[in-house]
């Protein structure tokens, strides 16, 4: 089920779950994360950045993803990340992408808004969303996402009053901020400022966004969850996955692509569904925003069973 961040991040904000974004830069991840999303029953967010592209071309990466997106009986996103240009949010959502990320967050921060207030209007006539970003998330060394390392990143944390009058004056469907994570493998263990999210949550209307999950604890992301986070950026992790996977089965030089695919998504998968069930988005397929008379009658009965099976949880618990 092909849907924007609004039908899947509103229901976590207002039920304290976190829904995961998950690159997909080749088909072996993006089966990956599908197949993670229809196991767990969880929404999901699925795409790419531009800073990937030479990994996976937008377009070439469209191709899968919008349909993988509509045919799963789950939830799912596409979902530019980290879009740096104008025409490449553009192209993005003339190919079909139902959410873009346009990050302008290096900029001033009248630019930022001029910028993101115009690109906004753009993808609400698409019926699409868009996140911005507000502060800035340095990467750590070696990150696929950049190579813009920080000395002293608490320098570019976002500010909650200025969240506020971000929010308001560009149209955000979500926001971004910076709060001491980074893009990337942890070299240290990133310190968190749990305190200037539940601020910022409770300041702003829209969801939070916190990129640069990969390598943190499960505390840390069970408590940024719980204090506003709605959103969480996941790559690094399901990359490394996916190549321990492919060279424990690459033991000799008798094997072929075909020996490492399975290999590859199995892992993903894995991966991915651990994260489902740390941020608490599993069973939540049901909760979105969609609207129940554009489903067709399986569709209809399906979600019936889920709800069930969710109020029967609740009335155990």
């Amino acid at each position: 089920m092909l849907v924007n961040m609004n039908d899947v991040l509103y229901p976590a904000k207002r039920n304290h779950y976190g829904v995961g974004l998950f690159n997909a830069v080749n088909l072996e991840l993006a089966r990956g994360i599908i197949g993670a999303a229809e196991a767990t029953r969880s929404p999901v967010i699925m795409g790419t950045a531009e800073v990937l592209f030479p990994y996976g071309p937008l377009e070439e990466v469209s191709y899968y993803l919008i349909p993988m997106a509509k045919k799963a009986n789950v939830p799912v996103v596409v979902h530019l990340d980290h879009g740096l240009r104008k025409e490449t949010c553009l192209k993005a959502l003339e190919l079909g992408f139902t959410s873009i990320m346009y990050d302008c967050s290096t900029d001033s921060y009248e630019d930022n808004v001029r910028k993101v207030k115009e690109m906004a209007d753009i993808a609400h006539s698409y019926g699409a969303t868009i996140e911005g970003e507000l502060g800035h998330v340095g990467d750590n060394e070696g990150s696929a996402e950049g190579s813009d390392q920080m000395a002293d990143p608490s320098k570019f944390y976002t500010d909650p009053k200025m969240a506020r009058d971000f929010v308001g004056k560009t149209g955000v469907d979500a926001l971004a901020i910076a709060v001491g994570t980074a893009h990337g493998a942890y070299k240290l263990p990133p310190k968190l400022d749990f305190e200037r999210i539940r601020t910022i949550a409770n300041t702003v209307s829209v969801p939070l966004v916190l990129h640069g999950g990969s390598g943190l604890t499960n505390q840390d992301f069970k408590r940024a969850i719980a204090e506003g986070i709605s959103k969480v950026n996941i790559f690094t992790d399901i990359n490394i996955a996916a190549v321990e996977a492919e060279f424990k089965r690459f033991t000799n030089m008798n094997k072929g692509i075909i020996d490492l695919i399975p290999a590859a998504v199995e892992a993903v998968k894995q991966e991915t569904e651990k994260k489902m069930r740390l941020f608490s988005s599993d069973g939540k397929a049901a909760f979105t925003k969609k609207d129940a008379s554009s489903m067709n009658q399986a569709e209809l009965e399906k979600l019936v069973e889920l709800v069930t099976v969710q109020v029967k949880k609740a009335l155990e618990s």
